[in-house]
């Protein structure tokens, strides 16, 4: 007993732990699946069932119907023979006349003639396109004129069936090879127990065609076979030849009721086809039934779950951000209408708490910042004043003397040379601002590759292009120069032969590209996975290292001014060249006023 309560508590502790660890959003779904949808689906399918089950019921009866209506068929086609071969077993002359012993054939033709004029056979010629023969063992009849003798008869199926059976009344199906199928009433005429049934008997063939008229016209949506054993008499669908030999039946799959009865001894099968479509059909008429089930029992509670679900879990989730923002310098106020349940409560607590939180963080922040404002402003006040003491302007009068010196002397690639170290040298000494304009900055290049230019000769071309509009974008001091700076000391400089540095400036989808291409010697593919790590991850750390640190702080710069938003790609083969490709959104830079 202690076991089993072990077991039971430590299932329910892992059922416990289990639903702890599930999402809310999961457990109203749970919820929603086993004591809705799955309710409704069950009862949804009791109802399809039982509708099924009414429809195969229906059929069922409507099957037995039909299956009554083809053996009445069948009967009443009978109907008329049998009294026609009642009324002449009651025709005391006919008897007379096939008892009687003629002299010749002459005396048979006329006494043939008066009982076909005084007989009954006189009114029920041709009834019903039947055609009535009657036999008998007396030899001087002469075969002809509804008349046979007995012996005529010998050898034919439907005689030796007749021989052979009990009944003194019997209907026969067969085939014939000349006249195709026949439906035969057979009928002793004898009376007396000294007579056998063969002594004299009525034949009545039947015509065939109306039978099938009559069951095919009957127009039921069921197809009909009436059989004999396996072998196929009529169908109400056709074909009916009554040429053709008994087709046998190959249809046992597609019974849905199979009746049988005997009539005058026939034994006739009587099987009805069940329709084939008869559940696609059933759904086509409660269609109606179906889509308001469909509507108000899965439909409308799905609607009513996710609206629930969403009131819930979206509140939820937001206060869960919040939450998650508790590292941030000050605590996020939760937006929007929270709700009057006891979740709308919860979140309007938290955003009391957040306000009385933020109000201390502020009080505590605001003295440590008006302190540290004073730190920096008293180290500003010593650095100004420290550059105060340094005037810079001695220096570019003394390359301006340099410059208008060499050009008295004519040397005029050295002041060429001059006035660019001038330019550059101002753009150094001037603190002022941390951003230039990038036609400034291309200003700037353009004197720098023109320096080096001198250094290197023919071994250094270059191309700087800017399209127009985006001249007067703001970009951190110094940012193109330093990637140029890069191809020309690890791309130009390494390599012996000639080469290139371009320079692009242009707007591609909303953003500001530049790049930066030199045909120079090119990097290993790890040194640009390495660089391309640094450049992404740059911050200030990376400043106190050793390699590339001028890339590291141009890249720090520009992500810095962006709030995060410069995206950088490095792309280099050995042999061919290097691209550095910076791209900043329009929407994070400024223009120059």
């Amino acid at each position: 007993m202690g076991k089993m309560r072990g077991i039971t508590q430590k299932w329910a502790e892992a059922k416990e732990r289990y639903f702890n660890d599930l999402s809310l959003r999961k457990k109203l779904r749970y919820l929603y699946y086993f004591c809705i949808l799955v309710p409704i689906f069950l009862t949804d399918a009791v109802i399809l069932v039982s509708l099924l089950r009414a429809e195969r019921y229906e059929q069922q009866r409507e099957m037995v119907d039909v299956s009554s209506a083809v053996q009445y068929a069948v009967t009443n086609f009978t109907e008329s023979p049998i009294v026609l071969a009642r009324t002449i077993y009651l025709d005391n002359s006919i008897r007379a006349f096939l008892q009687e012993s003629f002299r010749d054939p002459v005396q048979y033709y006329n006494r043939h003639l008066r009982i076909l004029d005084e007989s009954v056979l006189k009114g029920i010629s041709g009834i019903d396109n039947t055609v009535i023969t009657i036999y008998a063992k007396n030899q001087g009849i002469v075969n002809g004129g509804g008349f046979m003798r007995t012996d005529s008869a010998e050898g034919e199926e439907w005689f030796e069936r007749f021989k052979e059976s009990p009944y003194d009344t019997m209907l026969i199906v067969y085939d014939t090879k000349s006249d195709g199928r026949k439906i035969t009433l057979l009928r002793t005429l004898t009376r007396h127990t000294d007579e056998t049934k063969m002594d004299m008997f009525v034949r009545i063939d039947m015509d065939y065609p109306s039978l099938v008229r009559n069951i095919t016209s009957m127009n039921y949506p069921y197809e009909v076979y009436l059989c004999l054993g396996e072998k196929t008499m009529l169908s109400s669908r056709g074909p009916n030849n009554v040429q053709e030999m008994f087709p046998a039946f190959t249809r046992s799959a597609d019974v849905g009721l199979e009746e049988s009865f005997d009539l005058y001894g026939q034994h006739f099968n009587i099987r009805v086809l069940r329709l084939s479509n008869s559940i696609l059909q059933t759904l086509r008429d409660n269609a109606v039934i179906f889509a308001l089930l469909l509507l108000f029992n899965i439909l409308s509670p799905q609607f009513l779950m996710n609206v629930i679900e969403r009131s819930i879990t979206s509140r939820i989730f937001r206060l869960g951000e919040v939450f998650n923002q508790a590292d941030s310098e000050e605590l996020g106020q939760i937006e929007g209408e929270t709700g009057c349940d006891e979740i709308g409560s919860l979140m309007d607590n938290y955003n009391r708490m957040a306000r009385r939180m933020n109000d201390l963080i502020d009080q505590v922040y605001r003295n440590r910042l008006k302190e540290q404002e004073m730190d920096i402003a008293k180290q500003n006040a010593e650095l100004l004043a420290l550059q105060s003491q340094i005037n810079p302007h001695f220096l570019f009068n003394a390359l301006e003397s340099i410059r208008m010196h060499s050009i008295l002397k004519e040397e005029r690639e050295t002041a060429d040379m001059v006035e660019k170290l001038a330019l550059m040298e101002r753009q150094n000494v001037d603190w002022s601002t941390d951003t230039n304009t990038i036609r400034k900055e291309l200003e700037f290049t353009e004197a720098y590759l023109g320096l080096q230019k001198y250094r290197f000769g023919d071994r250094l071309s270059y191309r700087v292009e800017v399209q127009p509009g985006c001249e007067e974008i703001l970009v951190p001091k110094l940012t193109v120069t330093t990637f140029v700076e890069n191809a020309c000391v690890h791309g130009i400089e390494s390599k012996t032969s000639p080469g290139w540095i371009f320079v692009r400036v242009s707007r591609e989808a909303g953003e500001l590209c530049v790049e930066v291409e030199d045909t120079g010697g090119g990097m290993e593919e790890d040194e640009v996975a390495e660089l391309s790590q640094r450049m992404e991850a740059a911050d200030i750390q990376m400043l106190k290292g050793k390699g590339r640190v001028g890339i590291v702080n141009a890249c720090l710069r520009l992500r810095m001014v962006t709030n995060g938003a410069a995206r950088f790609s490095v792309e280099s083969e050995v042999g061919i060249g290097t691209v550095f490709t910076i791209r900043i959104p329009l929407e994070k830079t400024e223009r120059a006023e």
